[in-house]
């Protein structure tokens, strides 16, 4: 599911978007595109992208009708899909869904917002001074918000949510009894841009927050929505204070994330997933169901179901306290 609060442009023809980016050399005939999804989403009438042979399997079976990609990954694609190849794939990604989604790349102060005392949710929560509330919020029974907090639009809350005092929400889809502890920051956009000649190509977040029911997020924790994916927490995950999450991770379910952890962009992570204090995770990784992982570990490949691992890079714990000693 993409983020169900950025508007689509779409359709746009396949060569209409292919010269406003400037790819060339393309035999591709005049065709509408709906959308542009990852490799997994994708449907009829959409265009993806695949620039990394770590997403061979999904290349594979993609429903995508063009896809942006590389001469030498371009085999992997089914014969459904039409190739579009390019010298810098996630550029014109990024290019071709700013087309689309052209309010999705900046995250000014949302100037929709009241005082909750003027809106209908006065009487059905409980809250602190100086609340603020934005167009399209919807907020379950028996939730809690704290001072000084800003629950800008595009905000689902289920019920017996608790939300604290200076916290900052938008583009985010909230269960039941989730608590969202002080100075938290969840929906903003990513830190997703590319490098092009003499400045920084910003690339559109156009996914969302998803938090299942049962999460504790802590203090002053950091959660930026997906780009073309959602970034999502799972039921019954505990984070600990100061965590940053990217843009499309995904956590499992019954996950508990000691303070300080970092995780890089569009990794996975399984179920019951332990991580100690201060640890990072690389970018585009998986993450095995039952993973342990030691504080201040630094989490460079992929881990199998039931590792425990710990050091930098990170290496069986066994291993690990042997080459110590």
């Amino acid at each position: 599911m993409s983020n169900p609060f950025f508007e689509n442009t779409g359709p746009h023809q396949i060569n209409e978007l292919l010269k406003l980016t400037k790819i060339t050399d393309q035999n591709i005939s005049g065709e509408n595109i709906n959308d542009i999804k990852d490799l997994y989403h994708s449907q009829e009438g959409d265009i993806s992208f695949f620039h990394s042979k770590k997403y061979v399997d999904l290349a594979k079976n993609t429903n995508a009708s063009f896809c942006i990609t590389s001469e030498n990954l371009k085999s992997f694609l089914p014969k459904t899909c039409k190739a579009i190849i390019s010298k810098n794939v996630l550029l014109h990604t990024a290019q071709i869904t700013k087309i689309f989604y052209p309010d999705a790349c900046t995250d000014d102060f949302d100037d929709t917002v009241e005082e909750i005392i003027k809106t209908k949710f006065k009487e059905k929560v409980k809250f602190g001074k100086n609340i603020l509330i934005g167009k399209n919020v919807k907020i379950g029974s028996n939730c809690f918000i704290g001072h000084n907090t800003i629950i800008e639009k595009n905000v689902i809350l289920g019920n017996n949510c608790s939300i604290g005092s200076n916290v900052i929400i938008r583009n985010s889809l909230i269960g039941n009894n989730v608590h969202i502890l002080d100075g938290c920051v969840i929906g903003k956009k990513g830190f997703g841009f590319f490098p092009n000649k003499d400045s920084n190509y910003r690339y559109p977040q156009i996914g969302a927050v998803i938090i299942e029911d049962n999460v504790e997020i802590g203090c002053g924790s950091t959660i930026d929505r997906g780009s073309l994916s959602n970034t999502i927490i799972g039921k019954n995950t505990y984070l600990d204070n100061q965590i940053h999450i990217a843009h499309n991770v995904k956590i499992g379910e019954n996950c508990v994330i000691a303070g300080q952890v970092g995780f890089a962009g569009s990794s996975t992570i399984g179920n019951n997933v332990m991580i100690g204090g201060q640890a990072g995770i690389s970018g585009h990784l998986k993450i095995g169901n039952n993973v342990q992982i030691g504080g201040g570990s630094g989490v460079i490949k992929d881990l199998p179901d039931n590792s425990k691992v710990m050091g930098y890079p990170a290496k069986n714990i066994k291993q690990f306290l042997k080459d110590n000693k």
